[in-house]
């Protein structure tokens, strides 16, 4: 327990120093920081009326609890003084070091966002604790100390900030204390955000938990005798003691409806023994004496959490049938426990804290790898935020690899999730899981110690399927990625097939094309950089074969076998959208069979009685014809605002109608529905819908919006 605000002195701090720091030279350098921000902070006052010196005196205080190195000590006692006071970045340099000035930038690149959990400054917030923890986690600890006196002394802001503050406490810097191991500053957060949140249920817990602690207390008292007996007699040296549950902790259980007489975690002990042998030993003494209650025992130092915690955790049948919850661990272990990765601050260790921790963090911490990770990834700062907020800081599940590695995944992940956590290549090879021996199959939800193997094929390849299997969206991203990979390159293969055939058709070579005049040209024209690009805009449906060729070939003509050659007309009309060579005043029909649209590459063909018919270039009812063709053209000068007629046809993956789905993608870029209906079912439904586009580009825009659609397989213009 602190003391009273007014009493805290640098006193009280140099006494919880002394437990752990023997070197009086780092003594005195905290002492000379001390005094520095004291003096920083001169006439600076918090809104609770306190001398502003108290607050970093208290940070540091709390540090204690968890055996901070001196660095620590001494950035935490100056952490408000660059923000706050006119001291430079080199004048802190000068007086306490390079290392001191680097952890109090941390900090106060940290404080400066000014965030909130319902606004877009959450998205800088996160992506400046990645930089902190990435530099030095250090940086974290501070800030999570700095936050816990905040807590302390919310009781001075006006209500509505106090949720505010109580509301970032509890959904993000909380789970981050968690994920660090720190449970004293995670548990003190939790219990102070409920208070200020949920006050009403906060006081109500406390109330029932003193009514009861009486009676608790007496229950425990005699289960630790029993207890301490036993072990005694069978030689184990230990150490016992009651374990408070959080009140956190407790409206947790009771929001999952639990009622407050059925939480029987509330009557604990922790046993602390020398060795990890005993820790075995002790629990089979208890339960030989103790029945356990079935399924309620967890073997966390054999597996332990990534947060390094250890302990065995069982439930027993205690004295008059009350149930009791028992951990187990080394002495060590609790330190872990209590304090987490700062549990191995120098003066465990040899005094190089730096870089132990760093050590420790690369090693032990997948938190870490999974933030950064997911910083690496070209994801969207939404998703980014989400991945952060819902997949690394809660609800994780710990599964292992068939070595024992322990993998972390959010919650409701599959196998699919776990291969790319893996590799991506892994990933992207996957065709089969098993799961604890057993063979599962892919959309299987994966629990806590699941043993994971991966079954591989090097020619296996991704399923667009898959994208709703998955969780992590971190694994979306990597499955998207290869399809638009994948896509990239069977445009760019069409694309080059489309204009090969267009070339052979007007009888030029590859290489008298793509000459080196002709290629600077078509790139100036077309603004692209490569032949590649070429080709993935003809694939694509952004240029068409025969206006890329048109670029060089304006003059000489694709004039179809046993036509005479007519020179073509450049016609201004305004009027109509198509231009018929060498004909004036000739109706002209769009073909009903394959609807071409403004832009494609068309092809007319000379009916009996009905004029000429307009086709798209690929349709197969004029393949064969070769006597009645005829060219024809769109009508760049045209002012006609007509709409065309297109028909697709839409695979999906899933069997859910997802017509509104499509209906609104169709609506948002203004292309107007003619008609849409389900026409089959494979492994989804398949939509057949008719549509009115401006041109192909307007229709091409639309392909795309349809393929970001996850369940979309693919999308056909549909010929008939």
């Amino acid at each position: 327990m602190t003391k009273n605000k007014d009493d805290i002195t640098i006193d009280d701090l140099l006494l919880r120093l002394k437990i752990y720091i023997d070197n009086e030279a780092e003594i005195n350098d905290i002492i000379k920081a001390y005094e520095f921000a004291k003096k920083m902070h001169n006439n600076q006052f918090r809104k609770s009326g306190e001398e502003y010196i108290i607050h970093p005196l208290n940070v540091a205080i709390i540090l204690t609890e968890i055996y901070a190195d001196s660095d620590t000590i001494k950035a935490a006692l100056l952490h408000d003084v660059l923000e706050d006071t006119e001291c430079s970045e080199e004048q802190m340099e000068n007086l306490f070091g390079k290392e001191v000035t680097k952890l109090v930038q941390g900090v106060t690149k940290l404080s400066k966002i000014h965030f909130s959990t319902e606004n877009e400054y959450l998205i800088d917030y996160y992506k400046k604790i990645i930089v902190g923890i990435s530099e030095d986690v250090r940086v974290i600890i501070i800030k999570l100390a700095d936050r816990l006196h905040n807590m302390r002394t919310l009781w001075a802001l006006p209500e509505a900030k106090q949720k505010v503050k109580a509301k970032e406490s509890l959904e993000i810097l909380a789970p981050i204390a968690h994920h660090l191991g720190i449970h004293k500053i995670k548990s003190e957060l939790e219990d102070l955000s409920l208070r200020y949140l949920k006050p009403s249920v906060f006081y109500d817990i406390a109330e029932k938990l003193n009514k009861t602690k009486l009676e608790r207390d007496k229950t425990v008292y005699e289960m630790m005798n029993e207890v301490t007996a036993l072990l005694t007699e069978h030689n184990i040296v230990h150490e016992i003691k009651g374990r408070s549950k959080s009140i956190y902790s407790i409206y947790n259980k009771l929001n999952k409806g639990k009622k407050f007489s059925d939480i029987y975690d509330l009557l604990a002990l922790r046993i602390l023994v020398n060795t990890e042998q005993e820790c075995y030993l002790a629990l089979g003494v208890i339960h030989s004496k103790f029945r356990p209650l079935p399924r309620r025992f967890k073997d966390y130092i054999a597996m332990p959490k990534p947060n390094m915690y250890q302990s065995l955790h069982t439930t027993v049948f205690g004295l008059d049938g009350y149930l009791f919850e028992i951990q187990i661990r080394t002495h060590e272990m609790d330190e872990v426990a209590e304090n987490g990765i700062a549990s191995h601050w120098a003066y465990k260790e040899n005094r190089d804290a730096k870089a132990n921790m760093q050590s420790t963090t690369e090693q032990k911490l997948q938190f870490f790898k999974s933030i950064m990770d997911l910083n690496n990834d070209k994801m969207s700062n939404e998703d980014f935020v989400h991945s952060v907020k819902d997949e690394v800081l809660n609800n994780n599940i710990y599964v292992f690899t068939p070595k024992g590695d322990v993998i972390e995944l959010p919650k409701g992940a599959t196998p699919i999730d776990f291969a790319y956590k893996i590799h991506t290549k892994v990933g992207e090879t996957t065709v089969g899981a098993i799961v604890n021996n057993n063979i599962v199959p892919l959309n299987y939800k994966l629990k806590n110690n699941d043993i994971v193997k991966i079954n591989t094929n090097k020619n296996a390849s991704p399923s667009k399927e898959w994208l709703n299997i998955v969780k992590a969206t971190q694994t979306k991203n990597k499955i998207k990625s290869y399809f638009s990979k994948n896509d990239r390159e069977l445009y760019i293969e069409k694309g080059k097939y489309q204009l090969e055939k267009e070339l052979r058709k007007r009888k030029f070579s590859f290489s008298e094309f793509f000459n080196e005049e002709n290629t600077k040209k078509i790139f100036d024209t077309l603004k692209v950089n490569s032949i590649e690009e070429i080709y993935l805009g003809i694939g694509n449906g952004k240029n068409s074969a025969n206006s890329v060729a048109n670029i060089i070939d304006k003059i000489k003509e694709v004039i179809p076998p046993k036509i005479a050659t007519i020179q073509k007309e450049v016609e201004s009309k305004l009027d109509t959208d198509l231009i018929v060579s060498g004909i004036d005043k000739v109706k002209v029909n769009l073909a009903n069979c394959c609807n071409p649209v403004f832009g494609d590459d068309i092809i007319g063909f000379i009916t009996r009685g009905n004029g000429i018919s307009v086709h798209r270039a690929n349709c197969h009812n004029v393949a064969l014809l070769e006597d009645r063709i005829v060219n024809v053209c769109w009508n760049e000068n045209s002012s006609n605002d007509k709409k065309y007629l297109a028909s697709l046809v839409i695979y999906t993956t899933q069997i859910e109608n997802k017509m509104a789905d499509i209906v609104q993608k169709t609506s948002m870029i203004n292309i107007n529905i003619d008609s849409i209906k389900i026409i089959g079912k494979d492994n989804g439904l398949i939509y057949s819908i008719d549509i009115f586009v401006r041109d192909l580009e307007h229709l091409n825009k639309l392909l795309l919006e349809y393929n970001k659609l996850s369940y979309v397989e693919k999308v056909e213009r549909l010929m008939r």
